[in-house]
């Protein structure tokens, strides 16, 4: 198991995992209600929520656990953050439309973490799901996206994130992109070669660069 450095005690961290891993979605708002009220919502977020998915992604790498305990996990949280910052909460941040999607891939997690993280952190993202080249291009022309966050698990749908690049430039389009998964952890000048503007290597690093690029935009 990962080793999380916070300032929150291993005990209300491991109680919260644990939870998730029973699917007590009960327990867990409870321990992250008890736990946090002194942490503050980001603090909490990036604390409690960011280091047990963290441990469950490591844990089924490792084959430690099953599909369905990662993807109602990250449920869970998701759950969680949507009840701590609803959409129409007033202190969510002005921006561009950003959106987030898995190309061509199945593996959800890293989104699901993503996605969580940015809402928790104020912005309103888009999620498009699971996606091909051809749809994603079509949904981020159509709703006029400024950021978009790409996740992939593969090598071949790492590639075809300059396809799609190439085709929103064609279509008078260029969103700022960023990119993360195992591919570009494993080459770390991967996300370059395929034109994107940002690589992330974890959920914290998705939420600045995005809050970067956005200051960058015209």
């Amino acid at each position: 198991m990962m080793t999380i450095t916070s300032s929150i005690s291993a005990q209300p961290l491991d109680e919260f995992l644990e939870a998730l891993l029973a699917i007590d979605r009960f327990a867990a708002r409870q321990i992250l209600s008890t736990y946090g009220q002194r942490a503050g919502t980001v603090n909490l977020f990036e604390q409690m929520i960011v280091p047990a998915l963290e441990q469950i992604g490591a844990q089924w790498e490792q084959g430690a656990l099953s599909l369905a305990q990662v993807y109602m996990s990250g449920h869970i949280c998701e759950e969680i953050v949507d009840a701590i910052l609803p959409p129409a909460q007033i202190q969510r941040i002005s921006h561009p439309p950003i959106a987030i999607a898995v190309l061509e891939d199945y593996h959800l997690l890293g989104k699901r973490m993503v996605y969580a993280s940015l809402r928790a952190s104020g912005y309103e993202i888009r999620d498009f799901g699971q996606v091909t080249v051809e749809a994603l291009v079509a949904q981020v022309i159509q709703e006029r996206i400024a950021v978009l966050l790409i996740s992939v698990l593969m090598l071949p749908s790492a590639l075809r994130i300059k396809e799609l690049r190439q085709q929103l430039e064609r279509a008078g389009h260029r969103p700022k992109i960023i990119v993360g998964g195992a591919p570009f952890r494993f080459d770390e000048i991967l996300w370059q070669e395929i034109g994107a503007d940002a690589m992330g290597k974890t959920a914290i690093d998705a939420v600045t660069h995005v809050g970067r690029l956005l200051k960058e935009l015209p």
